[in-house]
């Protein structure tokens, strides 16, 4: 059955429902695609006509939104739809949980929160085991959520230093004809990582870290040999580790540490023929209950919209595939 439900916009939450309704209206305009009912203003008032499920859910889908806004998330058309897959599976009460869970906050004073409950999830397994694995396509937070948390440890004086590697494996045969020693040459394969402590810290303080050690970023053949006690540890670009590799890092961990290893299992540099440590690790530790492993999916995509759509079809392009070579 149709009908219309109403919505006063009082003075005091103008600049609010302003930003909900975007640019000419597009965010409004995308919600009644996307819940397939009309919504208008009528003098101070927000009128929402559809059939009552929908009515409902729009309401319930207007109300979060507001709340993401007045906390100061930006709502695009991403959150959008977001906040509407959650509000038709039943879960739209778990955006609160979202907003209220802070990660950490950057050196401008900016709060930083999981943005999809794939990411809440990773967040709560850092938190509860020393080792995590967290892989998932690009655009996820992997390693973005992985630093703030890092950074947060520090500065509780959880731990007494960051260490941040990733292997040079993509570099190749390439590498010997960059300029510079060995630290130069894996500095731009390592440029991911110093971008999102700068986020955390600000230049001069990430300086001052690195020059006492708090902060060490290296490639993963500086850890052959090393026990790191105290330390929160982070294995970026997991996915293009040899198996030995993956084994001699994960040894390398000592008392009160935390390790996460990140990684997109599908975007593997290794010659051809070479199985990745990454999956290795997973497939052999996923009896372990004390070690954290998280997925995250297309859903959990938090970059430009475009984004998520190429990461769904590339990931429906290897699943027909797959099947094809199969059915062969």
């Amino acid at each position: 059955m149709t009908h219309t439900r109403k919505l006063a916009l009082t003075e005091e939450s103008m600049d609010a429902w302003m930003s909900l309704f975007g640019l000419n209206d597009a965010n409004i305009a995308l919600l009644e695609r996307e819940l397939n009912v009309r919504i208008s203003m009528r003098g101070s008032e927000l009128a929402v006509t559809g059939e009552d499920l929908e009515t409902e859910m729009t309401l319930l889908v207007i109300d979060k939104l507001l709340g993401m806004i007045r906390s100061g998330d930006q709502v695009d058309s991403m959150r959008i739809r977001y906040a509407v897959a959650l509000a038709r599976e039943g879960k739209a009460d778990s955006i609160d949980e979202l907003l209220r869970s802070v990660v950490a906050v950057t050196h401008r004073g900016k709060q930083i929160r999981a943005k999809t409950l794939g990411q809440q999830q990773y967040v709560e397994a850092i938190r509860e085991h020393d080792l995590t694995f967290a892989v998932g396509p690009a655009g996820t937070g992997k390693t973005y959520l992985a630093m703030a948390m890092a950074v947060m440890a520090l500065k509780n004086r959880e731990v007494e230093r960051i260490v941040l590697t990733r292997p040079a494996v993509e570099a190749g045969e390439k590498l010997g004809f960059l300029p510079g020693d060995l630290t130069q040459k894996v500095d731009p394969y390592l440029r991911p990582l110093y971008d999102a402590l700068y986020d955390f810290m600000g230049v001069d303080a990430y300086q001052k870290m690195l020059d006492r050690g708090t902060v060490e970023v290296a490639p993963l053949a500086y850890m052959r040999g090393r026990t790191l006690s105290d330390s929160f540890i982070i294995l970026d670009e997991a996915q293009n580790t040899t198996s030995e590799q993956m084994k001699m890092f994960l040894t390398r961990f000592g008392f009160h540490s935390k390790v996460v290893v990140t990684g997109d299992i599908t975007q593997t540099d290794l010659p051809y023929g070479r199985k990745s440590g990454l999956q290795e690790a997973l497939d052999i530790l996923q009896d372990i209950p004390e070690i954290g492993m998280v997925r995250l999916t297309g859903k959990d995509v938090v970059r430009h919209e475009l984004v998520q759509k190429i990461v769904e079809a590339y990931a429906a392009y290897q699943e027909a595939k797959s099947a094809q070579t199969e059915k062969n």
